[in-house]
This record gives structure tokens, sequence and C-alpha cells, in this order.
């Protein structure tokens, strides 16, 4: 079997915890951190997924070197920045439905994965 794909997910909302929720049942993939705008946040969502490390911004999560797919969670006008800067941060993305807020933030999403070569997806379910 290969090595699971260690995912940090971006935000603390209902639907990111659900993504967290269904890790464990994952063959590819497991969590290995979570970040947001404030440690304490961070701390309680990391709480209950045991041996997660908490990160209180987001940057410091897309600064985690463990970290090689990020979950984007926060609010949908901040899709574009965030999944941006995961793509300059090297890190492969999964970002919550609508991916973005027009179609040339998402064009500009779509450049800035090609450009940095990670994976780009958008939720497809749920």
């Amino acid at each position: 079997m290969t090595a699971k794909l260690n995912w940090g997910i971006l935000a603390t909302g209902m639907i990111a915890r659900k993504f967290a929720m269904d890790l464990p049942t994952s063959q590819t993939g497991r969590l290995v951190a979570v970040g947001s705008r404030s440690r304490e946040s961070a701390q309680r969502f990391a709480a209950d997924f045991g041996g997660v490390r908490a990160h209180g911004s987001y940057e410091a999560l897309l600064a985690d070197p463990e970290v090689q797919a990020v979950y984007i969670a926060p609010p949908h006008p901040q899709h574009l920045e965030w999944t941006m800067r995961a793509a300059a941060a090297g890190k492969h993305i999964l970002c919550e439905k609508p991916i973005a807020m027009n179609r040339a933030d998402a064009v500009r999403m779509v450049d800035a994965a090609r450009q940095h070569q990670v994976f780009l997806s958008k939720v497809v379910a749920g």
C-alpha cells in the first residue's frame, strides 16, 4: 500500500468537520493538521481528532511541511485568496463549493494550480 496523503483543513466550520470525520475511513488520506483564524478554535477542532496539529492561522497551516493537501473551507468569498495561497505553497487543493464567486476567479484558481503543479478540485458531493 502506498503512503497516505497528509491533509490539512483550512477553517473549522461544520462542513470542514464533516470532511474531518470522513477522513479516517479513507484508504488514501489522513488528517494531520487544522488551521483557524484563532488558535483556540483550531485546538477545539483538533482535540476531536486525536493527534492533529492545531495552527492559529491559515498561513501557519499552509507553512506546515507535513501537509500535502488542503481542504479549503472558509466562507465562499475567501475561496479565491486561500486557494491561490495554497497553490503557491505547493499544496494540493480540495475547495468547498462553490469553488469561486465567478468565472474569472475560477480561471485564476485553475491557472495558479497549473503554474504551481498542484491538483485542484471542488467538492462534488454533499
